[in-house]
């Protein structure tokens, strides 16, 4: 791992859980850690409910936009966490992968967003933790 690590987050649409992973952990890790996400089939807009869900916490991602997953991504990071893209995720030897069984938003209303939300949000603490980065303040 170099000084710097970094993070993939990937689902299949990249529009609500790979995207509320790495809003959180650009909230809380801020430049410490080098924040990527993608889908295999990415979606042409981010859900809005994981927009808003996001916003209720204070952490703003508006500006992104789903990405498609590229080989480039997974061999430039050092860890890449899954979230539901099965076999579609490539594998290099040395890469260390989570994968995190977490239900989809998608067609969700904000109600049944938040309880994903704060999941992610718990999980990317402890990742934190694991690559022993400094956490910035609490959402």
């Amino acid at each position: 791992m170099s000084d710097k690590p970094s993070v993939l987050f990937v689902c299949v649409h990249n529009a609500g859980r790979s995207q509320m992973a790495a809003g959180w952990l650009r909230h809380l890790a801020g430049d410490a850690v080098e924040v990527r996400s993608a889908g295999s089939l990415p979606a042409d807009q981010i859900n809005p409910a994981a927009v808003e869900a996001m916003a209720e916490v204070g952490i703003d991602i508006t500006d992104q936009r789903p990405k498609v997953l590229t080989t480039e991504a997974v061999e430039a990071s050092d860890v890449v966490i899954t979230m539901g893209c099965g076999d579609v995720c490539p594998v290099f030897p040395g890469k260390r992968y989570l994968d995190w069984a977490l239900e989809d938003p998608a067609g969700k209303g904000v109600e049944s967003v938040r309880p994903i939300r704060d999941e992610i949000g718990s999980r990317i603490r402890g990742l934190l933790t694991e690559l022993d980065v400094h956490q910035g303040t609490d959402a």
